[in-house]
């Protein structure tokens, strides 16, 4: 699903952007240079949205550009920034996701018996094989 939603640049005094999506509560990100901003801005929706959607939450609807006025810092200015909720919930989703396996029949009964979550030792298991490091 591609998004599309008004973000407010402000420069900053000391250099780089803050960036604020007012139809996003809470999502304000900055960056060094106005690429890294427009970068950041992608992230941080696409963060905000995928969260709202992880916990079934309504996506708030965008509001038009041109009712969208940067607030009384100086210079600030609106540009739209598209999120593809896709894609970034393919790399970033913590969502489930369901995977058929095949495992021997009595290691399965074994497994039942003693109550075994597969899907925990699943993940722990690729966690352990696929070497990542987790915080």
């Amino acid at each position: 699903m591609k998004l599309i939603y008004p973000a407010c640049f402000y420069p900053c005094e000391e250099g780089g952007y803050t960036v604020i999506f007012p139809d996003l509560p809470g999502c304000v990100t900055e960056g060094e240079t106005l690429s890294e901003a427009v970068d950041m801005a992608i992230d941080a929706a696409s963060g905000w949205l995928l969260e709202e959607v992880e916990n079934n939450k309504p996506i708030p609807k965008a509001s038009d550009i041109k009712s969208i006025i940067p607030d009384e810092y100086e210079n600030g200015f609106v540009s739209i920034i598209s999120v593809d909720l896709d894609e970034y919930s393919k790399k970033y989703g913590n969502k489930a996701v369901k995977k058929t396996l095949t495992i021997p029949a009595w290691l399965n009964s074994i497994a039942e018996k003693e109550n075994v979550n597969f899907s925990q030792i699943l993940q722990d298991a690729l966690v352990k094989y696929l070497g990542i490091k987790q915080p």
